[in-house]
């Protein structure tokens, strides 16, 4: 099925059992609770090796030596690869292949310079620290700003760089109303649960990988380019992901350099990257500089929105912080410019991280609005809802469905943002100044090419294979919902087999488009089955009912497991078409926020926060809730606390490179957290008129915080994240 239409009333419409959007538990919750659920790591095979990374000590230059005799002498080690010895591999950049251990340059701290296999991981580890290297040190430039001489525009890397519409400069420059500010954010670590980890082993010419990976398909890809043997001796199995927020998107050095090893041992090796090595030798999220000119008429109509922005990146690749993205379609405006610019640094690789552009642009974006609603004297709400478009400002086509102003209406009616003091400073809860927040969320809502098989057996269980992954996301959970209410079968008599690239290709967990696309492929499947069983019981497909195990139309009904005889199957297929570029189509919220700052210390405390959403037809009530949740919570560490700490002095180093220095938020700074979602479909966006919800509860969230920060001590904040240093410095004088 190729989405090119919207889509009229389907089955999922009807009714049917009322599975589907129910907050049915986690089906893989208790295998997860009870330790069944097996992780990459925890695969075992006989005669396994293990494996530890050395990582190099310097932001660049060249090996002028490397000295592996202890380490090969050391008890238990069978192996120690370096450029010396590993094999010629593919190249590309990180999204295309992964060479590791190709030559004795080293173009960033930490990239992988040797790999020490043994018996056991103890004593691969120990054998690690006895690699001597000694270096020829190179100048590098590692912190952003030291690369903004050379910032480019990046080709050939998603969306267009640029986008200019209208005259932006003499509208700003004649607008009655002007706002002129930078905001910076830090770079940033995924800090998942589960750190990146591969098992390898090889069967004749045959590669089998058990890795952390969300993405297989693509994985798969990327690893026969790395190695250079083909797409079809290649197998990625990944089950369960213990978290990824984008980290797991692309192959990463563990699973290349086990593979390598595996075929050169011919046995099976594992490795995992310790937790400090994951900081360095996978991605993160570049620091950006962005800079918002918004010029308006007196009564607050955007008359010039421009928006710029550099992030950083190694120098072999393109992919930018598309930080200025949402600014081409949020607001009204006839004249707009947004530009996007890529500094060329010797630092690990910058790639996706939770809502790559939009997580950190509406930090910007959003607290540039509050401080042009104070400028008008203008409720921040009622500035959002006066420049509200009604197309796509940029594109000129219309939304798929967009329901903004409900959102700010609902919410502020539950969190009482009637009783907000708009002037800053006014209002006291004994030594902490109090104050409220706003911020619009929107995430782009992307399709992927998914596919699916669904079997019914004689016993009545349908099995329902793809190479869909789940990253805590709670992809089985929805995937079971939507066969059982399409086949009208309970969800215990639904088994989902997901995370191995032997079953249909699927799109995998990432950019908010994972439920959409595996489940709209899923949906096509069920459908085809439905037409199968019903054709078999003489019934028309579609006035056909099916519930409670059975088949019903015209007066009869009919027995499931009567019709399918020794198993049926079918398949089922989504594409994207026609209408991700005849309709503008994103989720939207507003972020809800009350801190306390206290009067002396300029500590900041979050004291509630609500979240109103609307993302189509809910699949299921509670795990988009707790998506939703979790992506405030995590706008909150943005906000508050999150941000890498580079030593230039020692090339591309991040201090705080473990959970005791990277500071996340705990269960004391978030007392009070809830989401809701408002009733919506959208026929435009896919066959379960659903939308993306991973990614939308951090879009905007932290700007909430500040804004409700500026609101309680006026100390209006533009470096992120807000600590109290940099509150205290613009703290105003407290009477």
């Amino acid at each position: 099925m190729e989405m090119d239409r919207p889509i009229g009333t389907n089955a999922l419409d009807a009714g049917g059992q009322g599975v589907l959007g129910r907050p049915l538990d986690r089906v893989d919750g208790r295998l997860k609770v009870t330790g069944a659920a097996r992780y990459a790591y925890e695969v075992q095979q006989p005669a396994m090796a293990y494996g530890c990374v050395v990582e190099a000590s310097i932001g660049k230059g060249r090996i002028q030596s490397i000295d592996t005799g202890a380490a090969e002498r050391a008890a238990g080690v069978v192996l120690v690869l370096t450029h010396r010895n590993a094999p010629e591999q593919g190249t590309g950049n990180h999204h295309d292949a992964h060479p590791v251990l190709t030559s004795p340059e080293v173009s960033y701290y930490g990239q992988p310079i040797a790999f020490v296999v043994a018996e056991t991981f103890e004593q691969a580890r120990a054998a690690a620290y006895l690699v001597r290297v000694t270096y020829d040190r190179s100048p590098g430039k590692y912190a952003l700003r030291d690369g903004l001489d050379q910032a480019r525009a990046p080709q050939g890397a998603g969306a267009p760089a640029d986008s200019a519409v209208g005259d932006f400069a003499s509208a700003f420059a004649t607008a009655p109303v002007q706002l002129d500010v930078t905001y910076t954010t830090p770079l940033q670590s995924h800090a998942m649960m589960e750190p990146h980890a591969t098992q390898a082993a090889w069967e004749g010419d045959k590669l089998i990988l058990h890795t952390s990976n969300q993405m297989l398909n693509q994985g798969l890809a990327a690893v026969a380019r790395t190695l250079k043997i083909l797409p079809e001796n290649v197998r990625l199995v990944s089950p369960y992901i213990g978290g990824g927020f984008g980290a797991k998107l692309w192959v990463n050095a563990d699973a290349i350099l086990a593979a390598i090893a595996a075929r050169q041992l011919k046995r099976p090796v594992k490795t995992a990257l310790t937790r400090q090595q994951v900081f360095h030798v996978t991605t993160h999220r570049s620091d950006t500089i962005q800079r918002i000119r918004l010029g308006a008429d007196r009564d607050g109509r955007i008359l010039a929105i421009g928006h710029d922005v550099v992030s950083g990146n190694l120098r072999s690749e393109q992919t930018y912080e598309g930080a200025a993205l949402q600014t081409r379609t949020l607001y009204a405006g006839a004249n707009r410019l947004t530009r996007h610019r890529l500094a060329p640094l010797d630092i690990p690789v910058a790639s996706s991280m939770r809502a790559p552009g939009e997580a950190v642009g509406l930090l910007a974006l959003e607290c540039a609005m509050d401080e042009l609603a104070e400028k008008l004297e203008l409720d921040p709400i009622e500035l959002r809802v006066r420049n509200e478009p009604a197309e796509d400002p940029e594109r000129h086509v219309p939304y798929s469905s967009r329901h903004l102003i409900g959102c700010y209406r609902e919410g502020a009616n539950r969190f009482g943002w009637d009783k907000r003091n708009p002037k800053p400073g006014q209002v006291r809860d004994g030594r902490w100044l109090v104050g409220m927040g706003v911020a619009a969320a929107t995430r782009g809502n992307p399709l992927q090419p998914s596919k699916a098989n669904v079997r019914l057996g004689p016993d009545g269980l349908a099995i329902v294979r793809m190479a869909m992954t789940d990253i805590g996301t709670g992809s089985y959970t929805i995937l079971t919902q939507i066969a059982a209410e399409m086949l009208g079968l309970p969800p215990e008599r639904i088994r989902m087999e997901l995370g191995d690239t032997s079953f249909p290709q699927a799109s995998g967990s990432g950019g908010s488009f994972g439920a959409a696309s595996s489940g709209s492929a899923l949906f096509e499947a069920c459908n085809r089955l439905r037409e199968k069983l019903a054709r078999i019981a003489g019934m028309d497909p579609n006035t056909a009912h099916f519930a409670d195990g059975r088949i019903a139309a015209a007066g009869q009904t009919k027995s499931l497991t009567d019709l399918v005889g020794a198993g049926l199957d079918a398949d089922g297929e989504i594409r994207p078409g026609s209408t991700l570029r005849d309709f503008s189509q994103q989720s939207y919220g507003a972020h809800f926020a009350e801190v306390g700052v206290d009067a002396d210390t300029g500590e900041v405390r979050l004291r509630r926060m609500l979240g109103v959403f609307t993302a189509g037809r809910i699949l299921n009530e509670k795990t988009a809730r707790s998506q939703a949740i979790g992506g405030m919570i995590f706008g909150v560490g943005a906000a508050l606390e999150e941000g890498m700490a580079l030593d230039p002095r020692f090339g591309s180093y991040f201090v705080n490179h473990d959970l005791a220095e990277y500071h996340v938020p705990v269960h004391a700074d978030v007392p009070d957290v809830d989401a809701i979602f408002l009733s919506e479909l959208d026929n435009k966006s896919n066959p379960l008129k659903s939308k993306g919800v991973g990614e939308l509860g951090i879009c905007g969230a932290g700007a909430s915080l500040a804004n409700a920060i500026y609101n309680a001590c006026g100390a209006r904040v533009r470096d992120y994240p807000i600590t109290l240093d940099k509150v205290l410095s613009v703290l105003p004088v407290q009477t």
